[in-house]
């Protein structure tokens, strides 16, 4: 015969004191990882990003108007009513309240209806192939990722840059995105959201910082072995700044042949930064088309340099 034994019942003060002890465990493991830590995505420098962060503190505002209260009434009546507190109401026969349910139903009705509204004017207003509004004349700024590494091509320039990329504050930057390699998805923070990159296709990102700084980026999709090391710098500088950067990198670098992209496209890791004048005529183009018409070899050797 099987022997049940009725172990005593933890005290009350016992169990607060518990409580206690695991919310204290839990915020200070939270504290310290977090600490010195700062959060890219909530410290916009670009007008994205911060239309971007308003975005996501008012949704998340928003659920917290259902998800809090849920908690608190979960703890509120797992201990109002439970075993050894007698003097709770019982009242077995009642099952609705008209007032609680239009609560229940009506409160998160409404605020699925705000957020429904709310994602509908910022998919718009936040759409990546969207122009940004300034009398300042775009700069355009074509990416290749990489195994495991980012190829940036100014066509207006005439240069190239791998794992840095440079332009002037408070002007837009319209990314013309793709890869040469397995899928991948190219991200800066401070300044936006990520946005994929695909062999055989062209995706567009508009970008603007609103002042000079240096800001991380980095690939947003696993690729491969070398993933967590493609990273790059995005600096923002003047326009006087980044002219005489670009008539540096002219006169200083070497050309970009397509042999040497090819050697370039090889899969390496830890690619330091690079620069080249005169990039292959083209060579945007020829790797979006070497994806999408695999069967068409696209000899690019008679043409010229930009």
């Amino acid at each position: 015969m099987l022997m049940i034994r009725n172990y005593p019942s933890m005290k009350l003060s016992s169990k607060i004191i518990l409580f206690l002890l695991m919310f204290a465990a839990v915020t200070g493991v939270f504290i310290g990882l977090t600490h010195g830590h700062t959060f890219d995505v909530l410290s916009p420098e670009g007008v994205i990003a911060s239309k971007e962060r308003t975005l996501i503190l008012t949704a998340t505002a928003l659920m917290l108007i259902v998800v809090i209260p849920v908690f608190v009434l979960t703890f509120t009546i797992a201990w109002r009513y439970r075993a050894d507190n007698t003097a709770a109401k019982y009242t077995p026969d009642w099952d609705h309240n008209n007032w609680l349910e239009a609560i229940w139903w009506g409160l998160p009705c409404l605020i699925i209806l705000a957020v429904s509204v709310l994602a509908w004017n910022s998919s718009h207003e936040l759409d990546p192939y969207r122009q940004i509004d300034s009398t300042t004349k775009p700069i355009t700024i074509e990416v290749v990722a990489l195994p495991w590494k980012w190829l940036f091509i100014y066509p207006e320039q005439h240069i190239a840059t791998v794992n840095m990329v440079e332009f002037p504050a408070q002007t837009p930057v319209n990314f013309l995105i793709t890869s040469d390699a397995p899928m991948n998805s190219f991200w800066i923070p401070q300044l936006g959201g990520q946005i994929y990159a695909m062999p055989g296709m062209s995706t567009q990102l508009s970008l603007m910082a609103d002042h000079k700084g240096t800001y991380q980026g980095s690939s947003a999709n696993l690729s491969g072995s070398g993933f967590a090391g493609m990273r790059f710098t995005a600096n923002s500088t003047s326009q006087a700044d980044f002219d005489q950067w670009v008539s540096s990198v002219k006169q200083s670098a070497s050309p970009l042949t397509l042999s040497d992209y090819d050697n370039l496209a090889a899969p390496s890791k830890n690619t330091p930064v690079s620069y080249f004048s005169s990039p292959a005529f083209g060579l945007y183009n020829h790797v979006v088309m070497k994806y999408m018409s695999p069967d068409m070899n696209m000899d690019m050797s008679g043409m010229e340099m930009q």
